[in-house]
């Protein structure tokens, strides 16, 4: 029975143990290829001698085997071949981490649409419920036309430089089902891009939580289209890319050694920081301070929330590239560090106030799933109860005490959570990662070669992780100011005062969230 059932996960690998390996690995010679493949060529064509290729060396039983262990391992299914072989070796796809990364791109976009809209629909005032949802779906098709273009090769063509990638996937050029091995051995390319598009989708996504009711529809469209390649193209290859500059893990050759498992510093603290420059540009709402201002439904954001913390585990496990052991660690601390914080925070508020709002609830949710991201992949059990108390302690401070002392409009709090707790996250990851939940961080030919194992051996990650926090924060600030001024220039950032009286969703989309 167990060798019928090696049998039928070879052959579903496309492995067989009769001949050489399916098109999916090792080319089908002569011998074992359909007759109309081995037909004789035209009149014309070469001699047979000069036009036959060689025959692929045919694998042994034990290198079958070996190709079905690094499947379930997740590691190199050529490392054991021999040089003809490898020459004529075609990683196939894994069926069972495909269908898992598949699964976590759909998550990561059910995060955006419909989590974020529910989110911050519920968040803002009925009159612009609407106006909120039109801004996620309109990131969902901006940000994919610029992905597919050249987006997708900016961040991941290697041989680019380490701020900027190549070209060599304009279009999504050569990007199809078999896998990119600089990324993951068993994840088919196209799979692993629309995965990493939907991060991109969420992140300027983020940033319209901070200007909501107060920013024109035309005007965040044309600041997201800048902002994508100014900002998150460059950081995510930075960060991400296999030759990028910050990539401690992957690349031997990173100048700074920092780790970012799932979009601390790419995802949370560029959109946040950004997000707060832009709010301050755009000056407060109409009122505020002065008219009251409260979440007109706190069910959608109720909802909302339960869709983010689903789908963040697509964003957080589905990091890891594949269904192993390090997934389910970061599927463990991502529920661990969400759970605590969002008993933290209303606890704070019952304290406090007296009353455990539904928004405490929802708002720690929120922001132990922030910090715990750049982290997850790395920390244990007791590095996941760390950084759940922290985050629903120190966003809920800046939430509600720094932002009524500093008295800036960020209205659905995108800073307090997402820029505070993308940084407090990215310095925990450097203080609390540990080699035994994840091997990588030991890797001979890159994290060895680069430092990073010394900065792990001497506890000095977390100036690396400093380093990465502070260019993300740079980059952010300084891009967001001159984006929006241009911004400005071309089409203006804020509609007329009467508009933001009547709502955005009247005025601008022509439709009520809400009739009667």
């Amino acid at each position: 029975m167990l060798h019928v059932s090696f049998r039928v996960l070879l052959v579903a690998l496309g492995i067989t143990l009769s001949g050489a390996f399916s098109p999916l690995g090792i080319a089908q010679d002569a011998a074992s290829a359909p007759a109309e493949t081995t037909a004789a060529p035209a009149a014309d064509a070469a001699p047979a001698a000069e036009a036959a290729p060689a025959a692929a060396e045919p694998l042994s039983a034990e290198q079958r085997i070996a190709a079905l262990e690094a499947y379930i391992n997740n590691v190199d299914a050529g490392a054991g071949l021999s040089d003809a072989q490898k020459g004529s070796f075609v990683y196939p796809a894994g069926p069972g981490h495909n269908a898992w990364i598949m699964v976590c791109a759909a998550l990561v976009l059910f995060m955006t649409l419909p989590g974020l809209a529910l989110f911050y629909g519920g968040l803002v005032r009925d009159k612009n419920v609407l106006s909120v949802v039109a801004q996620c779906f309109g990131c969902a098709g901006l940000v994919t036309i610029l992905w597919v273009t050249f987006g997708y090769s900016a961040v991941f063509g290697e041989g680019g430089s380490p701020y900027w990638g190549s070209m060599k996937h304009v279009m999504m050029e050569g990007v199809g089902g078999a896998p990119d091995t600089n990324y993951c051995y068993w994840v088919s390319e196209s799979v692993f891009a629309m995965f990493q598009l939907m991060f991109a989708i969420i992140t300027p996504a983020l940033i319209v939580g901070a200007i909501a009711e107060r920013m024109k529809y035309s005007a965040i469209m044309l600041f997201i289209a800048l902002w994508m390649v100014v900002v998150y193209f460059p950081l995510a290859h930075m960060i991400w890319g296999v030759d990028g500059l910050m990539n401690g893990v992957w690349n031997g050759a990173a100048k700074i050694r920092s780790i970012d498992f799932a979009g601390g510093t790419v995802v949370h603290m560029s959109s946040g920081w950004s997000a707060l420059v832009l709010c301050m540009i755009l000056g407060p709402r109409k009122g505020f301070g002065k008219v009251p201002m409260p979440p007109h439904s706190m069910v959608l954001v109720s909802i909302g929330t339960g869709m983010l913390w689903v789908g963040w585990y697509g964003f957080n496990a589905g990091s890891a590239l594949a269904a192993d052991g390090i997934a389910a660690n970061a599927f463990m601390t991502t529920t661990i560090a969400a759970a605590v914080a969002s008993f933290v925070w209303p606890l704070i508020e019952y304290i406090r106030n007296g009353k455990p709002s539904i928004l405490g609830f929802c708002s720690g949710a929120v922001a132990g799933l922030v910090v715990v991201t750049p982290a997850c992949g790395f920390v244990t059990v007791k590095g996941a109860l760390i950084i759940g108390v922290l985050a629903g302690i120190v966003p809920y401070v800046f939430c509600t005490m720094v932002k009524k002392a500093l008295k800036y409009d960020d209205a659905l709090d995108t800073f307090g959570v997402h820029a505070v707790g993308g940084t407090m996250g990215a310095l925990l990851t450097g203080l609390l990662a540990d080699p035994k939940t994840n091997p990588n961080l030991l890797n001979e030919a890159y994290a060895k070669t680069n430092g990073l194992v010394a900065c792990i051996e001497s506890n000095t990650l977390w100036i690396e992780q400093l380093k990465a926090m502070g260019l993300t924060l740079v980059l952010s600030v300084v891009a967001t100011v001159v984006i929006a001024m241009v911004v400005k220039a071309v089409v203006g950032l804020r509609p007329t005062p009467e508009t933001e009286d009547v709502g955005l969703d009247i005025v601008e989309h022509g439709e009520a969230g809400y009739e009667g």
